[in-house]
Parts: C-alpha cells; sequence; structure tokens
C-alpha cells in the first residue's frame, strides 16, 4: 500500500551513543512495536503512519519535525 506524501516525519540525530527510538502503537492499548539503536552521529528518518501513532526518545538527540527544532536531555 503506498504511503500519502503528506505523512508526517521526524528526524532524529543521536548526540550520544545508545540514544533509542521507540515506535507505539495506534489502537485501544497503545504498544511497543519497534525499536531502534543510535550511536553518536547516527541519524534515522522516521514517519508516523496507520500503525505508529507516537515516537519515543531516550538518550541526548536532536529532533527536527515540520513543527520546528527540539533536543533531548
Amino acid at each position: 500500500m503506498e504511503m500519502p506524501a503528506s505523512e508526517d516525519h521526524i528526524i532524529v540525530k543521536a548526540l550520544e551513543d545508545g540514544v533509542t527510538i521507540i515506535g507505539l502503537t495506534r489502537g485501544e492499548q497503545t504498544k511497543f512495536h519497534h525499536t531502534e539503536k543510535l550511536d553518536a552521529g547516527e541519524v534515522m528518518i522516521a514517519q508516523f503512519t496507520k500503525h505508529t501513532s507516537a515516537i519515543k526518545i531516550r538518550g541526548k538527540a536532536k529532533l527536527i519535525t515540520s513543527h520546528g527544532k527540539v533536543e533531548s536531555e
């Protein structure tokens, strides 16, 4: 199934080793469905989809979205 071009994306750049990115599901119960680990300098581009309603970031990272930029601590 092709996803529309308007789906929101988030760019995560790890500022330290061991940054964890966790995808959370949609539905009646929110559950973890995917986890990634990044080391310093690594970048991941993630997308909110019909299955992913939230993304949790653990560790120091720079986040870039269509709504602006922020750093996690």
